[in-house]
Order: C-alpha cells, then structure tokens, then sequence
C-alpha cells in the first residue's frame, strides 16, 4: 500500500508540474472550459524576437532534406526539395546564445523562378513564460528577399487560437557549410 501511495502522490505531483510548466492544462474537460469562458475573455498583444538557426551541414545538421525531385539537383531553385527541420530558436545571432525553443516542421522548395520556400513550422517555446506553448508558422518564403512576411496560423498553450505575422530577414548565410542565420520579428494575437 505504502508503494501504491508514493506513485499515486508521484504522478500527482507530475501533472501539478506539467500544469506549472505549460502554465496552462490541456486535458479535454479544461480546454472546454478555457472555451466556454472565452467570450469574457480579452485578446492580448504577444511580440517575440529570436534568431532561427539552420544548420544544413556539419556533423549535426538540424536541416535534413527528406525529398525532392529527379530535377532537384539540377534546378537553379532545388525545386522540389523538402527539408525536415528542428532548428534551434535563440536570444541572439550565436548559435551558442540562449535557447528560447526549437523550430519543428518542414519548408520546402516551391518554386522554379526564385529562391522562394513555403515554410510550415511549429515555433516550439522551452524557456521563460511561453515554455510549453507553440506558435504555428506558414507561408512563402522568398528567401533572397531583405525581408519576408508569413502568417501565424495557430497556436497551442499560452498563444491559443493565436494569429499574426512573422517577419524574417537574413541575418548571415554559409553557402559552403550550409549554415544560416534568420532573424525573425513576431506579432501574435492570443486570448
């Protein structure tokens, strides 16, 4: 009995800090009533900066392409290629700067013109007052361009039913190495 007790206060104790950590619960019967309470709800104004880290290349590449066409090496563009990414988000342009979460999600090569990827990527927050939470981010990426301009379709945790823009430009690239650097502005609507 006194086993059985330890893990019930164990798990107990897991879900109170989950709960804590996402700052939020998401179990069905309180995300219905998050809902149901929305209507007296304000929206808020959330604006994030942080640093998108691509490492295509090296001995641990965060970029990997996991598709493309029989063309795609010999387009200009790479159009057709796919690349899953889990890039690193952080406070400034090092990579070894502080860590603010991870981008998960894919682009891919979508044109046959320009330079240009249709990017779809969770911005997954792990640090400070967004740990847990996730900003859904997806649009064209004409990456050749000083600055771009995507949508925020989404969110989880703290940043549901978020919606905004996200605009990103160049900060360095590494054509030989495959190493590049975004700096990225987001405005996002939440309640």
């Amino acid at each position: 009995m006194g086993k059985q007790l330890c893990a019930i206060l164990i798990l107990c104790s897991m879900v109170i800090s989950i709960t804590a950590v996402h700052g939020i619960t998401e179990d069905p019967i309180s995300v219905e009533k998050w809902f149901d309470n929305l209507t007296n709800s304000k929206q808020k104004v959330t604006k994030l900066e942080f640093y998108f880290q691509d490492m295509r290349g090296g001995k641990n590449p965060t970029s990997i392409q996991v598709a493309g066409a029989n063309t795609t090496n010999t387009s200009p563009t790479l159009f057709g290629g796919i690349n899953m990414v889990d890039n690193p988000l952080t406070v400034g342009p090092e990579l070894s700067s502080k860590q603010l979460g991870r981008a998960q999600g894919i682009y891919g090569a979508s044109s046959m013109e320009e330079m240009c990827l249709l990017t779809l990527v969770n911005l997954a927050f792990t640090d400070g007052k967004y740990n847990g939470s996730t900003l859904a981010l997806l649009g064209r990426n004409p990456i050749l361009e000083e600055y771009r301009e995507m949508s925020i379709v989404g969110g989880s945790g703290l940043f549901r039913l978020a919606r905004g823009i996200a605009t990103a430009k160049t900060y360095s690239i590494n054509a030989t190495s495959g190493y590049g650097v975004v700096h990225y502005h987001v405005m996002a609507i939440h309640y």
